[in-house]
């Protein structure tokens, strides 16, 4: 279910939690290539410094580097109603959403850049690599490389982002109707933190 808004507020109760994610990537995104079969960071894994194996090979992140933190995400993408051709379309304007730790404490938030800032007010800005539909029902898993950081604290080292797990989030099917409207469209998702990798690995090797 869509709500219409212009004034930018308003809040959109409607979502599909996946079996199996991003700016001017974090958003929709038709292009990305579909993938048979459900996939899912489980608990299990996501408690581990070993990642997930991706549904994709390229999402996978480069090596010499790190799982480092995993962040799940609670909120919305933003779309607004705008001149596209000959007429209107829904168009990707950001994500708005609460960071969590995996045990369900707030971590930060995500926002527009694609930015993702913890609680220390260390921040990362990300940029599309690559994507891929998992489901069609929700917004595609990406890979994300860091272009820019502020501060010293959690994000400081982030080299690589995966979002994985999503749920919800696409861009409406109906309802552009005038120029302005915003639509703003429930979403989860989980996020992979990566850092570069200095020295020998900890631990035993990832299968």
């Amino acid at each position: 279910m869509m709500i219409r808004d212009r004034s930018g507020s308003g809040w959109i109760v409607a979502m599909t939690v996946l079996a199996g994610v991003f700016a001017g990537g974090c958003g929709d995104d038709p292009t990305s290539p579909p993938l048979e079969g459900a996939w899912a960071v489980s608990g299990a894994v996501r408690s581990q410094t070993c990642p997930p194996a991706p549904p994709a090979p390229a999402l996978a992140v480069p090596s010499g580097n790190r799982l480092a933190f995993t962040l799940d995400a609670e909120g919305v993408q933003i779309y607004q109603c705008l001149a596209s051709g000959a007429g209107l379309a829904w168009t990707f304007q950001a994500p708005e959403a609460t960071l969590l730790n995996p045990g369900g404490q707030t971590a930060g938030r995500h926002f527009a850049g694609p930015t993702w800032q913890t609680n220390d007010q260390s921040s990362v800005v990300g940029a599309r690599v690559a994507g891929a539909t998992v489901d069609p029902s929700a917004i595609p898993w990406l890979l994300l490389s860091a272009v820019t950081h502020d501060g010293s604290g959690r994000m400081a080292k982030v080299s690589f982002i995966q979002r994985f797990d999503t749920a919800g989030g696409l861009a409406p099917t109906t309802g552009c109707d005038a120029a302005g409207t915003v639509a703003r469209i429930d979403y989860r998702a989980t996020y992979l933190f990566y850092e570069p990798e200095h020295g020998a690995p900890q631990g035993p090797p990832c299968p």
